[in-house]
């Protein structure tokens, strides 16, 4: 109309590469055309973008008001394509059809669905901000309560000492089911022979059946026993007396072995009874309930109305070997009897204080909506277990001010929980974490000097199902370090995949694997003996720096250096040949201390984390510039060396001069073997290759063929390739497609395996609905 107010040119923008391709892509099948001129979204002219032009038909809508943009209606399109395509531009969240069916779709303000890409997730987020926690992932084969089970923090206000023997301890007689009669007990239990296949929140599909015994009326005194929660693991309980009851625990799942932690829950108590508890299938001739160790009980009542939480209990407590077995290894039973404290109470009974996976769920919680904790202290997902449970990683160090500076620092790397049964070792970690995310400036200082790399928990899954020793795959995972199979053991794979990059970064000063001790009391570490001469004794300063900061409850002559052949797939053992010089594993005893003013007495929480406390401190004076703390604890162990060796001469009878070449004398040589568990049974293959192996040989005798015992290992690997294309993938347990390029432990010297990567075959079984967890993409970071 007034052509020559025209004069100002219309500004050229450079479309959005993503509103660009999303158009031409439409476009190529259809869904709407445009003029030349379009170049996606235009912010400054009001532009719908494409997939509004595709979707919008109000009249209120950009598209209207915009004569470049119209909606078509592709001709090439079914019948019942399009009602659909219809049925969503009117609002329809009835998504049928593949062409549609997107986790993308949201609602735009006028709740029309809108095929729009979501904003992007943090990229290693995994712990929502508001809102439940990721819950834990049960193999299908286990029932799960919905009952959240929570424990009250409590400090006994006086000291719990050791039980002392009475002489009214006597070994109890075995009845069994026979005579007595069984008030709980698992329907079913994977063991040896079977393998993990899948999971799912929740565990078993279907309805939760009781499994406690029916009460006939309030007058009716027998006990209501669960254990169906995180951590529990009570398999049976027989009634074989009005207060008696003998239990039986469940073995690790999918193996016949490991039974020392329990974790179970009784209701309908009385108080003036006088209850005696005999767990019948404990497998260790062993044990800290024979010098005064006491079970742990919490009452319900007590901690809701007194705020009290869980306490050493019981009297006649005997540990002895049991008049029954399976004919292939002996039982033990560990007998006590207890006082209930109220009338119908819930109370619990447990080996050690609980840690659950959901607890460090809430810890880790709380550290990463913490926004001063959050600027040094990285929480990532270093992988996923089988079963589909996240494993932390926490990156813990102050913001560097110069390139420089962060290349300066060293690391220190501390794990815990790989034998899920160990949870004192989750209680040092949380000491240690209390601390070093502290505001006190021993913290800030460590926080400046070193990056921390901390795997709280190794193996959440057999923390989730309240095995006592291995994984899901049959395993103990501290034999596997040295693994090719990642698939199998992701867990130990990524963590040792993390340390070998953070090796190529920077020095490692420290690596400790915190575990629980079930045959000693106090807390000691297990080193390795350095051949180096320039090193000689070195790994063994930082022990005694430790039993001198903590002498009540550290025993520096409890310590042993020696690596044992059996040892070599250790954390210790694999990280120290990697080239960490200070490599230690954390053994704390589930009793007891008996150093100092906590002689005879029992560890608490407290007592644990007090001692993640003192690992820093310790840390410090290890690191002291000024170096004589360092000097003088490495004369002080030179002398007690001496002695150590004088003593041995002495049993061998033999006169030695001690101001002779004493100190070529290599230290294995004098030092007794540790006296951890004995998991050589768990060095082999996982579960569901070992099945593989079974049917490989029954299939070679039926063909009258033998079998190469020195290509078992590749054969079944190969085989197991073969089978997850045959059958139904469970749980995708890989997470990532590229195969390792690792070869320490390989199957056979003449073969490569060809292991299947990235899912595990699934029995078949009946009409049972599995979930495929997708694949995942997971990022080791240094």
């Amino acid at each position: 109309m007034f052509p020559a107010l025209e004069t100002e040119l219309k500004q050229e923008t450079l479309p959005d590469p993503y509103e660009d391709f999303m158009c031409r892509h439409l476009r190529y099948y259809g869904y709407f055309k445009a003029t030349q001129g379009f170049t996606g979204s235009n912010p400054g002219r009001g532009h719908g973008t494409a997939h509004q032009a595709m979707l919008r038909r109000r009249p209120t809508c950009h598209n209207q008001k915009d004569p470049q943009l119209k909606y078509t209606r592709p001709t090439c399109l079914s019948s019942t394509v399009r009602r659909q395509i219809e049925a969503v531009s009117r609002g329809s969240l009835l998504l049928s059809s593949p062409l549609l069916k997107s986790r993308q779709l949201l609602h735009n303000d006028f709740g029309e669905v809108n095929p729009h890409l979501r904003e992007p997730r943090d990229l290693f987020a995994f712990l929502p901000s508001s809102g439940p926690l990721q819950a834990p992932r049960w193999p299908i084969e286990c029932e799960v309560i919905k009952e959240n089970i929570h424990h009250i923090e409590w400090i006994p206000p006086q000291p719990e000492y050791f039980y002392q023997p009475t002489g009214n301890e006597k070994p109890p007689e075995i009845v069994g089911e026979e005579e007595g009669t069984v008030v709980y007990q698992l329907d079913s239990v994977p063991t040896e022979g079977s393998y993990f296949t899948s999971s799912r929140v929740g565990g078993k599909r279907g309805i939760i059946k009781d499994l406690a015994v029916t009460l006939q009326g309030p007058e009716d005194n027998a006990l209501l026993f669960e254990s169906r929660f995180e951590s529990g693991n009570l398999q049976k309980a027989v009634r074989v007396d009005t207060y008696e009851y003998e239990l039986t625990l469940r073995t690790d799942l999918y193996t016949n072995k490991y039974t020392q932690w329990f974790y179970f829950r009784v209701q309908n108590t009385r108080k003036d009874a006088t209850y005696r508890f005999t767990i019948v299938n404990l497998l260790k001739p062993k044990s800290l309930y024979t010098l005064g160790m006491k079970p742990l009980m919490y009452s319900q009542l007590d901690a809701d109305t007194h705020n009290i939480g869980w306490r050493r209990e019981g009297s006649e407590i005997k540990y002895c070997k049991s008049s029954t077995g399976d004919g292939q290894q002996p039982f033990y039973c560990l007998t006590w009897t207890i006082q209930f404290p109220h009338d119908q109470d819930t109370c619990f009974f447990a080996h050690f204080y609980p840690y659950t996976y959901t607890d460090l769920q809430c810890y880790l919680l709380s550290v990463a909506n913490n926004p001063v904790q959050a600027q040094f202290c990285k929480l990532r997902t270093l992988c996923r277990s089988l079963a589909g449970n996240v494993v932390y990683l926490l990156t813990i160090t102050n913001p560097s001010r110069t390139p420089q500076e962060a290349a300066a620092k060293k690391a220190v790397v501390l794990s815990a929980r790989v034998h899920p049964g160990e949870s004192n070792g989750s209680w040092i970690m949380k000491g240690f974490l209390d601390f070093i995310l502290s505001d006190s400036p021993d913290a800030q200082l460590l926080r400046n000097i070193f990056v921390f790399k901390v795997v709280p928990m190794l193996n959440p899954d057999g923390v989730i199902v309240g095995n006592s020793r291995c994984s899901l795959a049959g395993r103990d995972l501290n034999r596997h370090y040295k693994t090719i199979l990642k698939d199998s053991f992701p867990c130990i794979w990524y963590t040792r995949n993390m340390i070998k990059r953070l090796l190529e970064e920077r020095e490692v000063l420290l690596y400790c694997d915190f575990h629980g001790h079930s045959r000693k009391n106090n807390i000691f570490l297990y080193g390795c003996n350095n051949n180096d001469r320039k090193y000689w004794l070195h790994e063994r300063v930082f022990p005694l720096m430790l039993s001198k900061n903590a002498p009540d409850k550290f025993s520096f002559h409890s310590c042993n250096f020696k690596v044992q052949r059996c040892k070599e797939g250790t954390g210790r053992v694999v990280m120290w040949r990697m080239g960490i010089l200070n490599s230690y594993t954390m053994e704390s005893t589930f009793g007891g201390s008996t150093l100092g003013n906590k002689r005879d007495t029992h560890f608490t929480t407290e007592d644990l984390k007090s001692l993640g406390h003192q690992v820093c401190d310790t840390l410090l004076d290890f690191c002291d510039p000024d170096r004589a703390k360092f000097m003088q604890c490495l004369e002080e162990l030179k002398e007690l060396l001496q002695q150590e060796i004088h003593k041995k001469f002495n049993e061998l009878g033999q006169d030695m001069e001690l101001e002779g070449n004493w100190s070529d004398i290599s230290l294995s040589d004098i030092e007794s073997s540790t006296s951890g568990s004995d998991s050589s049974l768990s060095d082999g293959l996982p579960a569901h290759l070992l099945n593989i192996a079974r049917e490989s040989q029954l299939n070679a005798r039926d063909k009258d063929t033998s079998l190469d015992p020195s290509n078992v290992t590749a054969l079944i690997l190969s085989q197991s390739k073969e089978r997850t294309q045959r059958e139904k993938p469970g749980f995708t347990a890989s997470c990532s497609a590229k195969r390792s390029t690792n070869r320490s432990q390989e199957p056979a010297r003449d073969m490569k395996p060809s292991w299947s990567r990235n899912r595990y075959p699934v029995a078949k079984r009946g009409r049972a609905t599995l979930t495929v967890y997708p694949s995942l993409h997971v990022y080791t970071y240094p």
